[in-house]
């Protein structure tokens, strides 16, 4: 008997050549589906954006935490006094926020209404990062004033060595 394309055997009774057909339907079916993935652009293109939003998504929390760490390392440098003055502080902002708000619920038109609501709730949503950059705010505020006063360009060696936390 000849070779096949394969270089396996031809069968030699009926019930053999059918169990080849058949495994060689499987393999084709297999290859053609394998063919379709790979020309099917829009799924591809669907995978390749969850993928990157999973690890866009890894990268924010990572970053949220890493901001977290920061911000409590800041805070717990803070001298008394300060936390006392910035907790103060809130409380005043928070009360004029309140009447702030209670004049916006009563004057502001609906749409902007919801696209204010809509912003408040992602910053709450990120408020540990908020947190942060406040924290970081005040530190720079408080080294340009102890610059200031010193009457002393604030040079990048300085400001590096004041920065400089030790983990």
């Amino acid at each position: 008997m000849t070779q096949s394309p394969n270089d396996e055997p031809t069968a030699a009774t009926p019930e053999e050549l059918r169990e080849q057909v058949e495994h060689t339907r499987e393999e084709l079916g297999q290859t053609v589906e394998a063919l379709a993935a790979k020309t099917d652009l829009k799924t591809r293109a669907q995978e390749k954006a969850n993928a990157a939003k999973e690890q866009a998504g890894a990268k924010a929390a990572q970053l949220k935490e890493k901001a977290a760490h920061s911000a409590h390392l800041v805070q717990d440098k803070l001298p008394d006094p300060v936390k006392d003055k910035a907790a103060h502080a809130a409380e005043q902002a928070r009360a004029k926020i309140g009447e702030a708000g209670q004049m916006w619920q009563e004057k502001a038109p609906e749409p902007v209404r919801q696209k204010t609501a809509q912003g408040t709730q992602l910053a709450r949503d990120n408020r540990n990062v908020l947190l942060a950059a406040a924290a970081g705010a005040v530190v720079m505020w408080l080294v340009c004033r102890r610059c200031s006063s010193q009457r002393k360009p604030a040079h990048p060696a300085r400001l590096r060595d004041l920065f400089r936390l030790t983990a």
